[in-house]
């Protein structure tokens, strides 16, 4: 069973804040609020982009309560302290009781939960754990259950995008927002959640993106990775995720090259064709001849990757299955070795990867 909040190992922070007033100037402006993992990822655009249409973005074909429930669970199964805390403590403010919270993290039978419910949150668990990953079987069974097709597919892709923000969380071992949930747990936040139906309509509206302008099948199958994101066709927060793909291979702090070997060796350890036969054709746009892309997937090194860049092979096969004592262990003494900048660039590209090869069952 996933870990509980309480029985997370979490480190000192591996990444510093970078306080910057103008970005966070437009969090706000944008309808975000400006959170520990925004002052972290802030010096690096494409990362900063990419934290923030998470924390914004807007569901279309799904409900506010399945979003929600999928949040906490797939965080949990992420065993990321800082989202984890901070779903937690949101549901107690959307009026959701601690018994139901409690009863919901141990995976008991909830009664609270319809059928359908439980099956989603169950595929949510499946996806984030990735053990192996959900098939299109299991896509099809929720359809069977009365999901329409695009619902099945949102569901898929906040679980993925979940992933990728609790990595973030996780390799940077980000502080909890201890403000947060310290207001939500204690007297304040039992008010709010007397006003639970009130709050949770309001929290619906905030989030509800129907009617919102959402990429079409070819404006997604462009780019890197794109005929893996062509399922998300019609879901307004596809865009988040291929504006992150674009933005973190445009980037230039690591290389095309060890980038893509990340995306391949994610891909391999989790037994993605599709994903690898992409990375794979990217790295010989780079330069890679076919045994040489097979052999540092194989061996996770590579004589033409710097010996910095060359420490990243290893280190991101660990973010694939990981415990966060270990895991923030072998990403502090990356960062030590590597610098700063690459070291954030490193954890966006692992937990970007992770995602993508997620989302990647909808295609297969």
């Amino acid at each position: 069973m996933a870990q509980l909040l309480g029985e997370i190992q979490w480190s000192d922070p591996i990444v510093q804040p970078s306080p910057d007033a103008a970005w966070e100037a437009e969090i706000k402006r944008r309808g975000g609020q400006v959170a520990q993992v925004d002052r972290r990822v802030a010096p690096l655009p494409w990362l900063r982009e990419a934290c923030l249409g998470v924390s914004t973005g807007r569901f279309s074909a799904i409900n506010d309560r399945l979003f929600n429930l999928a949040a906490i669970v797939t965080s949990q199964e992420n065993a990321c302290r800082y989202c984890y805390g901070a779903n937690r403590a949101y549901l107690k403010l959307l009026g959701y009781s601690e018994a139901f919270i409690s009863r919901l993290e141990q995976d008991v039978h909830l009664a609270e939960l319809d059928e359908k419910e439980r099956a989603v949150i169950a595929f949510c668990r499946r996806l984030a754990r990735s053990r192996p990953r959900p098939a299109l079987a299991d896509r099809d069974a929720l359809e069977r259950m009365g999901y329409p097709r695009l619902a099945v597919h949102e569901i898929a892709l906040w679980t993925a995008l979940g992933c990728f923000y609790n990595r973030i969380g996780v390799l940077m071992a980000c502080p909890p927002e201890a403000g947060f949930e310290k207001m939500a747990n204690g007297p304040l936040g039992r008010l709010l959640g007397l006003f639970g139906p009130l709050m949770r309509r309001m929290s619906a509206r905030r989030r509800d993106g129907r009617g919102l302008p959402a990429p079409d099948a070819k404006s997604l199958g462009g780019g890197p990775f794109g005929p893996i994101l062509v399922p998300l066709a019609g879901l307004p927060a596809a865009q988040v995720v291929k504006t992150a793909l674009e933005g973190a291979f445009a980037s230039l702090v690591l290389s095309r090259g060890v980038k893509a070997l990340m995306f391949a060796i994610v891909a391999r350890t989790l037994e993605c064709r599709p994903c690898e036969s992409q990375a794979c054709a990217m790295l010989a746009g780079e330069g890679f001849a076919a045994a040489e892309s097979e052999a540092a997937i194989g061996t996770l090194a590579s004589a033409r990757l710097p010996a910095a860049e060359s420490r990243l092979l290893p280190w991101v096969r660990a973010t694939v299955h990981y415990q966060t004592g270990p895991i923030q262990r072998q990403t502090r003494a990356l960062a030590e070795a590597v610098g700063p900048a690459a070291a954030l660039e490193a954890i966006g590209v692992a937990s970007l990867a992770n995602a993508t090869v997620r989302l990647a069952m909808l295609s297969e």
